[in-house]
């Protein structure tokens, strides 16, 4: 029987962050050098900055990864999500969604962002249908994404989860 568990980071999964993400990058693009820092320093550039990176488990396999990677206090983005070619359509990228999103709303952020690219149509649906919706791309972020989404988890200041005294500080929306 199979076992599919979503952990988070460690140091020996360093070298598996790196090689899920080197894969999935240079199948569609290439690899930018924020990516090169990003991928060989998680420890420094994400975890250290108060992110956190989750992995997809099975059977004692590292099969899928994603980073929360931290913008400000109440904003996260989130970024380096990969699932290993051999065990794509089974459901880990939406295991590793929902991992995320839970953890962002256990930690009351206001929003989730995200950037990728148009031709990437599996992954912008699967965004979609976590609640995503496309914003201007008015910042740079790399030169491979064309497109930039937002997942809001405070409306007007409110978080529908959450009881409504608990408030989401309008200069990070």
């Amino acid at each position: 029987m199979s076992k599919m568990e979503i952990i988070e980071y460690s140091d020996r999964y360093k070298d598996d962050f790196r090689r899920l993400n080197y894969e999935w990058v240079q199948k569609y693009f290439w690899i930018e050098p924020t990516d090169e820092l990003v991928l060989n320093h998680p420890d420094e550039t994400v975890i250290a900055a108060g992110g956190y990176i989750f992995f997809a488990r099975l059977n004692n396999v590292i099969v899928g990864t994603c980073a929360l990677m931290r913008v400000d206090p109440h904003v996260y983005e989130l970024g380096k999500m990969a699932v290993d070619e051999a065990y794509r359509e089974l459901g880990i990228g939406t295991l590793l969604m929902k991992s995320v999103i839970a953890k962002a709303k256990k930690m009351k952020l206001c929003k989730l962002v995200l950037y990728s690219n148009t031709r990437l149509h599996a992954a912008i649906n699967m965004y979609i249908r976590f609640g995503f919706y496309m914003v201007p791309k008015t910042d740079f972020h790399n030169h491979r994404a064309n497109v930039k989404m937002e997942l809001k988890l405070m409306e007007r200041g409110l978080r529908r989860s959450f009881k409504p005294k608990e408030k989401c500080k309008l200069g990070s929306l």
